[in-house]
């Protein structure tokens, strides 16, 4: 255990020095005693709620509980505001700004004199980048998930955040919903505070970071109005001190085997496509050497057991969480977990199962019942994705995953978003739809694209999906059969830069494979042919983002970030 005087945060404060003494006197200006910090741990509490943020709306209180958790325990709580990343008001992407918030989290904790960290998130890339930051950090933190808001409801049906906004968009477009109607929707489809209640980025990504042992077990699948929730949040903050205490460090929890249990419980959820670039980027701090394959691998041998939409089609987070949450899911994947590791309870991922049970056989299905029989994403690979691309084969019309079909190439957004309602197009239901520059430097920020409107001509026939490709991610709320991630991107030269309106192009989900029906004289003749596009920024940092963005099968996390990239700077030791 711990000694108070080798406490990080003594170096700021026990010092009986000049050093020591702006210190000390600059907290008792706030009003603070010795007898507040003095040989405490100091817990800091990364907090990114704001105004416009309504998946963390309820953060401003629940910071209170969680300084209420710290001092029941004996430690001091200051809350340190960090970026929030609103999924619904960022643009181009909140993306284009993970990084940043994994930046700004790792030097809160650095620089100031912080023991521990509770960390507060849950909207989609909140999640990551707070797990990013606190990992390079390296000082003991604990994931609090914001939790997943209620069930929506609009003329007595449940409607599901992102998934349903989608459907009914379509109807709305073939004329099946009125103005009055789709307020009721707009009203309706979001009643609480929290994050998405599909099983979209945010779910999926919360669900990771307790599977990976950052978060208390059972924590992510409280919904968030919950009183559970608030009761989490303190239990969070007293358990926060004695990890400081036991010097319990992410890198302690953060081992290979630990995200492969993370890969597992992803694809039993029916996870989001996007959980594969944040599981990649957030290993990579923790230096695990996860790849595409780890995933692909995973989706051979994990069925979809959650029976939530998208991949299910029925249930929402708040029946997951009466079903018995993300611990009775965890004890029926037990044969594929590595259940000796250890996590933030202090407790073995095993010993956090003990007791867990599943009430809704229907919600949480058993292995040998499951939704879905492979888990819930594919990786494929071919000349149009040399380093590979993805799809979410549960969440798509089966008879699309075997496919061949022209190609309606799209050059941009606002290229696709003037043309695909044009009742002019000539698009069929068999064609693949291809939206490119999109991707991590060509969107920017690879945004979430990817689910490309079906053509309003079509709409109007009732197709309601079709192939769809791009080098952008699609929500994890949404669905459908969008290959995404196509690597490299088409904004540096990848293969789908050279594609061709007319082209065929032909998917085999089961066979891993995707392929451009193109002879390799013609696409060296293309290649040679194609002009390079300006970069998107010329200063500040999305300057920076250019220039250091990896690639989607990378993670798209900073070059100069990923572990053996160079040495962590250390301690500050100006004092």
């Amino acid at each position: 255990m711990k000694k108070p005087e080798t406490l990080r945060s003594a170096r700021w404060f026990a010092p009986d020095d000049l050093r020591g003494f702006g210190h000390r006197s600059r907290i008792m200006q706030m009003g603070y005693s010795p007898e507040d910090w003095a040989g405490k741990p100091v817990i800091g509490i990364i907090n990114t709620w704001s105004d416009i943020n309504p998946c963390h709306a309820h953060f401003k209180q629940r910071v209170e509980d969680v300084k209420r958790g710290v001092l029941q325990a004996g430690g001091f709580p200051v809350e340190l505001p960090a970026q929030s990343l609103a999924e619904q008001y960022v643009k181009p992407s909140t993306m284009l700004y993970r990084n940043l918030l994994a930046m700004e989290t790792e030097e809160l904790i650095r620089c100031h004199p912080i023991d521990g960290a509770v960390l507060m998130g849950g909207c989609d890339k909140t999640t990551p980048a707070l797990l990013m930051g606190a990992t390079s950090a390296g000082v003991p933190a604990i994931y609090v998930p914001a939790g997943p808001m209620l069930r929506g409801n609009w003329e007595g049906k449940t409607l599901g955040s992102g998934s349903d906004a989608w459907k009914y968009w379509d109807e709305r477009r073939a004329g099946n919903i009125t103005p009055v109607q789709w307020l009721g929707i707009e009203g309706g489809i979001a009643r609480s505070h929290g994050h998405c209640m599909t099983m979209g980025t945010a779910s999926t990504m919360t669900a990771i970071a307790e599977a990976i042992g950052m978060s208390l077990p059972g924590a992510s699948s409280i919904p968030a109005a919950d009183a559970n929730h608030i009761r989490m949040c303190a239990e969070s903050g007293r358990r926060i001190v004695q990890m400081v205490l036991e010097d319990l460090t992410p890198d302690k929890i953060q081992v290979r085997a630990a995200y492969i249990n993370a890969i597992h419980v992803a694809m039993a959820m029916g996870c989001s496509t996007n959980a594969i670039i944040h599981l990649v980027a957030m290993a990579r701090r923790a230096g695990c050497n996860i790849g595409l394959e780890d995933f692909d691998a995973a989706s051979r041998n994990i069925p979809v057991i959650a029976n939530i939409r998208p991949s299910g089609d029925t249930y929402l987070m708040e029946d997951f969480y009466y079903a018995g949450g993300l611990r009775a899911l965890m004890a029926r994947l037990k044969p594929h977990l590595d259940l000796g590791l250890m996590t933030v309870s202090g407790k073995t991922v095993g010993e956090n199962l003990e007791g867990a049970r599943v009430y809704n056989d229907d919600v949480i299905r058993s292995l040998d019942n499951a939704i879905y029989t492979e888990g819930s994403l594919a990786v494929l690979r071919g000349n149009i994705a040399p380093d590979g691309c993805v799809i979410k084969p549960a969440a798509a019309d089966q008879r699309l995953l075997q496919h061949t079909g022209k190609a309606l190439v799209f050059d941009s957004y606002p290229d696709m978003k003037a043309r695909i309602n044009r009742a002019d197009l000539d698009v069929s239901a068999d064609h693949v739809l291809v939206l490119r520059n999109v991707g991590p430097q060509g969107g920017p920020g690879m945004p979430e694209w990817g689910m490309i409107p079906i053509p309003q001509k079509l709409v109007e026939q009732g197709v309601r999906d079709m192939v769809r490709i791009s080098d952008a991610r699609m929500s994890g709320t949404s669905y459908g059969a969008c290959i995404l991630h196509v690597a490299p991107e088409s904004f540096i030269g990848g293969p789908l830069a050279l594609v061709q309106t007319g082209d065929e192009i032909s998917i085999d989900v089961p066979a891993r494979r995707i392929h451009l029906e193109v002879s390799p004289e013609e696409l060296a003749r293309r290649k040679a042919a194609h002009a390079p596009l300006p970069p998107r920024y010329e200063r500040g940092y999305g300057w920076m983002f250019t220039r250091h963005i990896q690639q989607a099968d990378s993670g798209c996390d900073f070059d100069f970030l990923q572990t053996g990239f160079g040495q962590p700077a250390g301690e500050p030791d100006i004092f």
